[in-house]
């Protein structure tokens, strides 16, 4: 299908760093070791109100309670004349680890990078940015959540505002989705509806159950101050995936077992994903 871009389709180098400065306007159901918790995607009931929040409490120990993972993709440019690519795509998990469990996998596999070893996959790439907030705590990790329109991590915002693109990856529970008990399905948000349509066909094709949640009261991710809204384009995609449908892309779904037991299911959704994204990126390439 043809990708229409709506804030714009091509341009400059020099354009395109002039936009990045002000085009950028200023959930759930995730799991610990024990289960799923439920939260607003107002966020209502988090107990921080902002990463940097998060950040400052003393009681919180990075590395034990929480951590960050990011991966910025060498560029360089030194041509008076020519054009250059710009970093077309980033690949978010705000609420990785154990708090909606199997996001941070998928964050790297999508990115491009084998979740056991981080070495690209497929070798040949594509490869995009990403970044990652994950809770490390044997359990309680919900408490580590902080809703996706209050992200203010310096990395995420950096990486996004510089990005045409950004796809963020979230677990629901089937109720909070507003579907059947245990249904395994994804739920497609966000502001830009061209990677929404892109991504909602490529996963009919996969045989995996997408819903076009755009219009969701809490999960659609419509929100301009959502971080994977904050691109230079000020729209990104954002997917909702039901407990079974993650815990199907895992046979040890652990923190430590997560990342070497991925199953058929996880790679078709990978792969569906991905193929999304190199379309949308034919049509939305700077030259």
């Amino acid at each position: 299908m043809p990708v229409k871009d709506v804030a714009m389709s091509r341009f400059g180098r020099r354009a395109f760093l002039a936009s990045t400065a002000v085009a950028s306007p200023v959930l759930l159901g995730f799991g610990t070791a024990a289960g799923a918790s439920a939260r607003t995607s107002a966020g209502a009931s988090d107990r921080y109100p902002s990463n940097s929040a998060l950040y400052a409490d003393s009681s919180l120990a990075e590395g034990k309670d929480y951590g960050r993972r990011y991966r910025r993709h060498a560029r360089f440019d030194d041509d008076l004349a020519a054009r250059s690519d710009y970093a077309a795509t980033t690949i978010l998990a705000p609420h990785g680890g154990g708090i909606e469990v199997g996001t941070s996998e998928l964050c790297l596999a999508i990115a491009g990078y084998h979740p056991a070893d981080l070495t690209p996959a497929p070798a040949g790439g594509p490869l995009h940015d990403y970044w990652m907030f994950e809770g490390l705590r044997p359990a309680d990790n919900g408490d580590l959540h902080v809703t996706s329109t209050h992200c203010d991590d310096g990395v995420a915002r950096a990486l996004c505002a510089g990005s045409l693109n950004a796809l963020s990856l979230h677990g629901c529970t089937p109720s909070q989705a507003g579907l059947e008990d245990k249904a395994a399905a994804v739920l497609v948000g966000g502001r830009d509806a061209a990677l929404r349509q892109l991504l909602l066909a490529e996963y009919q094709a996969a045989g995996i159950r997408a819903v076009d949640a755009s219009g969701h009261a809490s999960l659609g991710g419509v929100q301009p101050e959502n971080i994977v809204n904050r691109t230079a384009l000020g729209m990104g995609a954002q997917l909702e995936m039901t407990t079974a449908l993650r815990a199907a892309m895992f046979t040890v779904n652990t923190r430590a077992g997560r990342r070497t037991s991925t199953t058929e299911e996880f790679w078709n959704f990978t792969a569906a994903t991905r193929a999304a994204l190199r379309r949308l990126e034919a049509g939305r390439a700077v030259p």
